[in-house]
């Protein structure tokens, strides 16, 4: 990704920024990658912070980095727990084993982990979120630690990166997509004293999406719509990619290791296209977007702290309602091109009559009506609604492996 454009009123020269995407398995890591991502993060069950996701074992990393460098893409690795003394004694062979398999970075909060990294490995080394940084002296401090990319706390504004771009020389990486935390950059307790399950070593359960009932200063209860509930919307910077690009922000960070691979496929796919639409010239906010990206979710977003007006409107109180999203149709397995046959595996239930939508990293959203459906012995059927069955679509127009159908979302083409 070595593209550069000179920006004729800055007259300097703009680097194409890293996409790193989320990877919770091996599948996932290989969908965010064809998709558009530049790099994955991911974890092991040790030292990861998403304690119950799947995960990797050593295998699928071995696997996924053989994956990701034929690509010429990369792979970071989490190992950003507030680590205990019982993990200490483990810490040096991992260390050994992510540096001798080709890791191309670790991310870490804990300052032991980066003085073990920097005295047995030759690992790079990015900061987690974790460590709240929100401003250039913290970022100064942790490049003469040794580190070479510092992910920023999601609570900077603007003009926070912009300084800190100004007055430092570290990679800069800061998140761009995904869900927010309620506590400041993830440093929450809740869940530890409400559940007993640790949000900084991977057990987070989440209490800010709790309803609660609330109390005046009397112990009498308030009555209102819904009850109560302090979780936060998702974050979307879509609306200010140009912005983190002119601010010269190394990494674009998609959040969601615990998201399904139609979630990672739709968000890299987006945001890669709107990256390269800047680079090539032609970027127009397109408002269509945001709509695919929410209902990828189920929850809205807003632009959090970056634009400043950090408000109400950045958080749910009450009245909020989520639905499960079943926009995933099916993941093509193979196309015919003679017959026009797509080999479809379900994902959701769906029928002969219904508007569809294709899309995948070769292909512009393509708008379709199914026609005609076949079951593997080529019968005619009506309606697919069985888990991950195998079917054929008439389709007349060409689709890839692992390009996917979801409902159709917008009245649009080439989304």
């Amino acid at each position: 990704m070595k593209t550069k454009v000179i920006n004729e009123k800055k007259m300097n020269i703009i680097k194409k920024p890293e996409l790193l995407a989320p990877a919770g398995d091996l599948e996932r890591l290989k969908i965010a990658l064809l998709y558009g991502a530049d790099a994955v993060y991911l974890g092991l069950p040790l030292f990861s912070l998403r304690a119950n996701a799947i995960n990797f074992s050593k295998d699928d990393l071995i696997e996924g980095l053989k994956f990701a460098h034929k690509l010429n893409k990369k792979v970071y690795v989490t190992i950003n727990i507030v680590m205990h003394n019982k993990e200490v004694e483990h810490l040096k062979e991992y260390l050994i084993f992510l540096d001798q398999q080709g890791v191309d970075a670790i991310i870490v909060s804990d300052p032991a982990i980066i003085k073990m990294a920097r005295e047995y490995t030759n690992l790079d080394i990015h900061l987690s979120t974790q460590q709240s940084t929100l401003n250039y002296e913290a970022v100064s401090f942790w490049e003469k630690e040794g580190v070479k990319r510092v992910v920023l706390a999601r609570e900077n504004t603007k003009e926070d990166i912009k300084l800190i771009k100004e007055k430092t020389n570290v990679e800069i990486e800061t998140f761009i997509h995904g869900a927010m935390c309620a506590s400041l950059s993830g440093r929450c307790v809740m869940s530890n004293f409400l559940t007993g399950r640790d949000a900084n070593r991977g057990g987070c359960s989440q209490i800010c999406r709790w309803d609660f009932k609330l109390q005046n200063s009397d112990g009498e209860p308030l009555e209102g719509k819904k009850d109560f509930t302090f979780c936060t919307k998702d974050l979307s910077m879509l609306k200010y990619i140009k912005d983190l690009i002119e601010l010269g922000v190394d990494s674009f960070k998609i959040e969601g290791r615990m998201r399904s691979i139609y979630y990672v496929a739709t968000v890299v796919n987006i945001y890669r296209k709107v990256i390269d639409a800047y680079f090539d010239g032609n970027l127009k906010y397109d408002p269509s977007l945001e709509l695919v990206l929410r209902k990828v979710a189920n929850r809205d977003a807003a632009p959090q702290f970056f634009d400043g007006k950090y408000d109400k409107t950045c958080q749910y109180y009450n009245g909020r309602e989520e639905i499960s999203n079943q926009d995933f149709l099916g993941l093509v397995i193979s196309y015919d091109e003679e017959k026009h046959l797509a080999l479809i595996e379900q994902r959701n239930y769906f029928k002969v009559g219904d508007d569809v939508q294709f899309f995948g990293p070769s292909l512009d959203t393509k708008n379709f009506t199914i026609t005609k459906i076949y079951d593997e012995n080529m019968e005619s059927i009506d309606v697919v609604c069985h888990p991950l069955q195998r079917v054929y679509l008439y389709l007349p127009f060409k689709v890839f492996e692992n390009d996917m159908m979801r409902i159709k979302i917008v009245d649009k083409d080439n989304i």
